[in-house]
């Protein structure tokens, strides 16, 4: 396989990384020479009726200078969106990064055709929700691939899946490379790889159970779990929420309503056996009582959390859009310094661009005063002293619910989305403007990935559809589109990485694309 390509910022990171590190650790090379003053954090607010000011009512004069390449511990600097995370080579999570907003390495297949299927059996159980038992099949919302590349060389794909284990395979050959790690329940979510070298990965699973799973062997081992009756939930006990790891802090979100902030104490010893010691650093519900008051008990966080500078951004089914101030995390401190309502259920997660605007995808069930107010494809600024920038309409087409699922991806300038309804859109992330809209089938799920101009979606009609972004990415070119054999529902996010889709579908089985 050919190498990824390593953009020059991240050898000039790297290399500033050794030398600040072999001086005895981390600093931060921020506008030495401007004089400017930290950002001023205002005191917290609780409400959710209205559109509360966010952490400070103005934002820090613009710099002169460019040297903000290392980052400072603890805090993800605007300078990595858009780029992977820590020391694996791979797409260790889900939307890649802790903005979210990293979907894989080129190259991107030009033609591509179907290389291998995993497993030999679709991969089903039985579980139980409140629409009662039933059998789940594959992948589904959001369950994205992850892949790494291991020290011995093996390109690794892992993914959790309905038949309640996590599966390991060889990205070139579709043939497994360990036994599935069995849970006792369905696996929604996307699994997390150790972006620090350490041969772990962190995930949770319906059986009221979140996981720490060493690979430091043939057979993955469990190292930890947290049970998410540890407090008293609102809801339910399902983990959906992909977890992120920042320097040895794991933030994460219950379909509880909690949110958590784990230190992970990660250890490696002489023979390369790994070991964990978590602590809960914070626990904090995602509700109060009036947003309770406003839209019942029905608060699950299934987002995954979004991390930028010194903050976590996370958003729960009850529309309640929230931010911590994580700066003294490590002391068990994470105040609330973002609050925002936007009216209904946010599943999908929030996105951040360099300059730490949000992007909120948020659904259209309860057709409430706030949801026609707003939209449902929103932008906020949360330095503001009112967070709202614009938001763009998705009602439904047909009788039913309008809105969205899946996560938007961040282009140069351009929003993409797809939406409940079955538009995938185009929007300036400057004005709003909706620029190109095409229609890809009702109950799209699936969030889109941009990779080196090539925008790949997938659909509720076992499609996986490419379109071009690189001459006007404000009004996309059809490429080309693979149509699975079964065309069973596609919900899951597509990984690119090295000349390969993968992604997972309803049908029981995950799939391989290659020219």
């Amino acid at each position: 396989m050919a190498s990824r390509p390593i953009p020059w910022t991240a050898w000039l990171v790297g290399a500033l990384a050794v030398l600040v590190l072999a001086a005895g650790g981390w600093v931060l090379l921020r506008d030495l020479d401007s004089g400017a003053e930290p950002i001023v954090v205002a005191p917290p607010t609780t409400s959710t009726t209205t559109a509360p000011s966010a952490t400070t009512t103005t934002r820090p004069p613009p710099t002169t200078t460019t040297t903000q390449l290392v980052r400072v511990s603890g805090t993800v600097p605007g300078w990595l969106v858009g780029e992977p995370w820590g020391s694996t080579a791979g797409l260790l999570m889900f939307r890649g990064n802790p903005s979210r907003t990293f979907y894989g390495a080129g190259p991107v297949p030009a033609n591509p055709q179907i290389a291998w299927t995993y497993p030999e059996e679709p991969m089903c159980s039985r579980s139980v929700d409140p629409s009662g038992e039933r059998l789940w099949c594959g992948t589904g919302w959001t369950g994205q691939p992850v892949v790494w590349e291991r020290p011995d060389g093996v390109t690794e794909l892992i993914v959790g899946a309905y038949d309640r284990a996590v599966h390991f395979v060889d990205a070139d050959t579709g043939q497994a490379t360990r036994s599935p790690f069995v849970t006792g329940d369905l696996i929604k979510g996307t699994v997390t790889i150790d972006p620090d070298g350490f041969p772990l990965i962190y995930f949770g699973s319906r059986d009221n159970l979140l996981r720490v799973v060493a690979l430091d062997g043939p057979e993955p081992r469990e190292l930890w779990t947290l049970n998410a009756n540890v407090v008293r939930g609102l809801w339910n006990n399902d983990w959906d929420s992909n977890p992120v790891i920042v320097d040895d802090v794991m933030y994460v979100g219950g379909e509880n309503s909690w949110f958590f902030a784990v230190r992970l104490n990660r250890m490696l010893d002489d023979s390369g056996q790994v070991s964990v010691e978590p602590e809960i650093l914070v626990q904090i519900p995602g509700y109060n009582d009036e947003l309770r008051a406003l839209v019942g008990n029905e608060m699950s966080i299934e987002s995954s959390p979004a991390v930028f500078e010194d903050r976590v951004y996370f958003a729960n089914s009850g529309g309640r859009v929230m931010c911590l101030d994580i700066t003294d995390v490590e002391l068990g401190l994470a105040p609330l310094v973002f609050d925002y309502w936007v009216g209904d259920d946010v599943d999908a997660s929030v996105t951040v661009d360099q300059d730490g605007m949000l992007y909120v995808a948020v659904e259209l069930e309860r057709f409430n005063e706030r949801s026609e107010e707003l939209g449902q494809l929103i932008k906020l600024d949360p330095l503001a002293p009112d967070p709202f920038v614009w938001g763009v309409a998705v009602p439904p087409r047909i009788p039913g619910d309008g809105g969205l699922w899946a996560t938007p991806a961040l282009g140069d300038g351009v929003l993409y989305a797809a939406t409940h309804p079955g538009e995938l859109l185009a929007v300036d992330t400057d004005s709003g403007e909706v620029t190109w809209r095409t229609e890809i089938g009702w109950h799209a799920w699936s969030s889109p990935a941009l990779v080196d101009g090539t925008l790949i979606v997938t659909n509720c009609m076992g499609q996986i559809r490419a379109w071009d972004t690189s001459v006007d990415p404000r009004r996309p070119t059809e490429l080309w589109t693979v149509q699975t054999v079964s065309g069973n529902c596609i919900e899951s996010t597509p990984a690119v990485w090295d000349g390969r889709i993968y992604v997972g579908s309803r049908d029981g089985f995950i799939y391989a694309l290659e020219d």
